[in-house]
């Protein structure tokens, strides 16, 4: 970590220079963590305000204070003011851990996102340029992967990761943006070549107090992270994509569309081929068709949004397209995990009403007879959507076993009870991994079973305790079993 001015480190955050400050080595908004010649930066946080941290900081050695208003007393070192604590964090972060990779790109959306930025990477690497993805399944390259908590990293960690990359020799780095990640301001310092929007639908809305306000801090990807000219992609085939068309014109980007409506790429056809599909799609005019060996049409169109924006990351059109009949699914996204007698097994992150709506609708041609979905709804979570997902669940599938999936703090009987509200006809099994050996016995010849809520996740959150549980392995065994 090099050293820099305070001046540098705050520019644009409108603080005034503290007198005597000199050169800091580091920031930390986690006062557990200063060391000393740090400086400590006190965030507002969903329930405590950092300012309540700043004496243990000073303890552990902060040079000073940023903060969005004055702390009680006098903690004995410099405090800065700023309008906006957390966008000052962010871009503090990015000039403390230069250099970053040079080539950044972002997607956002309800949906698709882990898919999209997967993709991408995998299409660099077709092309034979190193590449990363930073989002739910945490930092990946196609060499290693490194865990990560949040979709989108908190700044520090974030910046700090792509200097690393950097020094890796990998300068392409695709990342998904969340909702949180961009109402909190996480990746604010960072300048994307190109955005995408993927779809909008119901989600983290004991979060955000509306609709409007999760549309808002989505948009913030197209309104204030793109560099100047830089490409914006919107999937046109979602009904909320003209907002994202009209962000992206007002910030002067370039507009590419793609779906079955796209101008950039169109999508003539799609046809079900074994677990995949046969696609055909027009790309400025001229035509291109190519297996894609994931299921969904939905995958469809997160693999061209990929494309997209890898071409305008600089990858040749041929390469962008070649690499497409290579992709391989992100670990649980609608992934194909075994068969059993006769029967296929998914594994889904599909976690909200539309995600589950989105993968039922995909497996059912798969299954020939019977459609198969265990699932559960989160704790400490949105409430509304419990009694909706029950109803998607009902209506699409044959079989429905509502069991647990993360209840945390809540009581997970009443969890499952406002599913079961919506669930006509729904069998109860609380126990997750009995619910999916209950499920896997139940397999015919031709169903079709789908596995939903925790896709990628190895554990499960019972209270404030968390122990490993992987949808992936109670499957394997009961298959073998």
């Amino acid at each position: 970590m090099v050293s820099i001015s305070v001046t540098q480190l705050l520019e644009g955050s409108g603080a005034r220079p503290k007198k005597g400050l000199g050169a800091v080595f580091g920031l930390n908004s986690d006062s557990r963590r200063i060391e000393p010649g740090d400086i400590f930066f006190a965030l507002p946080g969903a329930k405590v305000h950092g300012n309540q941290f700043i004496k243990d900081a000073v303890d552990r050695g902060a040079l000073a204070v940023v903060t969005d208003h004055a702390p009680p007393g006098d903690p004995g070192v410099p405090v800065i003011i700023v309008k906006d604590a957390r966008a000052a964090y962010a871009r503090a972060a990015s000039r403390v851990f230069e250099p970053q990779p040079e080539i950044l790109v972002a997607v956002t959306g309800t949906n698709g996102k882990t898919s999209v930025a997967s993709f991408v990477r995998q299409i660099w690497d077709h092309a034979g340029v190193p590449g990363a993805s930073i989002g739910t399944l945490g930092i990946e390259t196609s060499k290693r992967t490194i865990e990560g908590a949040l979709t989108t990293p908190d700044s520090r960690t974030l910046h700090q990761a792509m200097r690393a990359l950097k020094a890796q020799g990998v300068d392409h780095v695709a990342l998904e943006a969340s909702s949180h990640g961009l109402d909190q301001h996480r990746l604010d310092g960072v300048h994307f070549e190109a955005v995408a929007f993927t779809n909008l639908s119901r989600d983290h809305l004991d979060y955000h107090k509306d609709m409007d306000e999760y549309r808002n801090a989505k948009l913030r990807l197209f309104t204030d992270l793109l560099v100047d000219g830089g490409a914006a992609i919107v999937n046109v085939d979602d009904p909320e994509h003209e907002q994202f068309m009209f962000a992206a014109l007002s910030a002067s980007a370039t507009l590419l569309t793609v779906g079955r409506e796209g101008a950039y790429i169109e999508i003539l056809s799609i046809e079900p081929e074994g677990y995949g599909q046969r696609v055909e799609v027009r790309h400025i005019g001229e035509k291109v068709s190519f297996h894609l060996r994931i299921p969904g049409e939905f995958q469809v169109s997160n693999a061209l949004i990929a494309a997209a924006l890898a071409m305008s990351a600089g990858v040749d059109k041929a390469d962008a397209f070649g690499a497409l009949p290579e992709l391989v699914g992100a670990r649980g996204r609608l992934e194909l995990v075994a068969e059993h007698n006769g029967a296929a097994i998914f594994v889904d992150y599909s976690h909200k009403p539309e995600a589950l709506r989105v993968a039922l609708q995909t497996l059912r041609p798969y299954a020939k007879n019977k459609l198969h979905v265990v699932f559960g709804c989160g704790g400490d979570r949105d409430k509304g959507k419990r009694p909706q997902m029950g109803e998607i669940a009902s209506e699409l599938a044959d079989v429905v076993i509502v069991t647990d999936d993360n209840p945390r703090t809540e009581d997970a009987a009443a969890i499952r009870a406002e599913v079961l509200a919506g669930a006509k006809g729904a069998s109860e099994i609380a126990d997750r991994k009995t619910a999916i050996e209950s499920a896997v016995k139940a397999l015919k010849p031709g169903d079709v079973l789908l596995v939903a809520g925790k896709g990628h996740e190895t554990y499960q959150i019972i209270g404030t305790t968390k122990s490993h549980f992987s949808d992936h392995e109670v499957v394997e065994a009961a298959v073998k079993g």
